[in-house]
């Protein structure tokens, strides 16, 4: 899925590179012209002329690659926003559902916290126990927030 950002984006490339080149040639016609005068009012003419401008077009070409670059960098977020975050007909993001939907409770000895069995932190650990009420209370263990157990269980 790409969007139509991309597209947008490359004019405004091509148009910031072209001016930063442009703005460099300007800006090296400028020095040259300058520098076989050897009097400061016959400089003045190679400078409003060539040297200005030229800097004016490489600052503007720097802020057109800017841009560009961060409206390139914004499509690629969105469309990694949209590959992670399942999105509705109507563009509003849905929720995909709790990881784990167990309702076998486990833990493991010296954790903090207590999982549904299918949770992918504990899944596949020999060392995770089952965690009865008992356990829970005495150790003083909190719900994971991945796979999201019961609050009552």
């Amino acid at each position: 899925m790409r969007t139509a950002r991309p597209r947008t984006v490359r004019p405004v490339l091509w148009a910031g590179l072209a001016a930063l080149a442009a703005g460099a040639v300007l800006c090296v016609a400028g020095w040259y012209g300058m520098s076989g005068e050897r009097f400061a009012e016959r400089q003045l003419p190679y400078l409003a002329s060539c040297t200005v401008p030229g800097a004016a077009l490489i600052v503007a070409g720097t802020v057109l690659l800017t841009h560009a670059r961060s409206a390139l960098a914004t499509s690629r977020v969105e469309e990694l926003y949209a590959l992670l975050v399942a999105v509705g007909p109507d563009g509003s993001p849905q929720d995909p559902g709790p990881l784990a939907s167990s309702e076998a409770l486990l833990m493991i000895p010296g954790g903090t916290l207590w999982h549904r069995a299918d949770c992918p932190l504990v899944a596949g650990k020999p060392e995770a126990v089952p965690a009865d009420a008992r356990a829970i209370t005495a150790d003083g263990l909190g719900p994971c927030p991945i796979c999201e157990p019961p609050a009552g269980s």
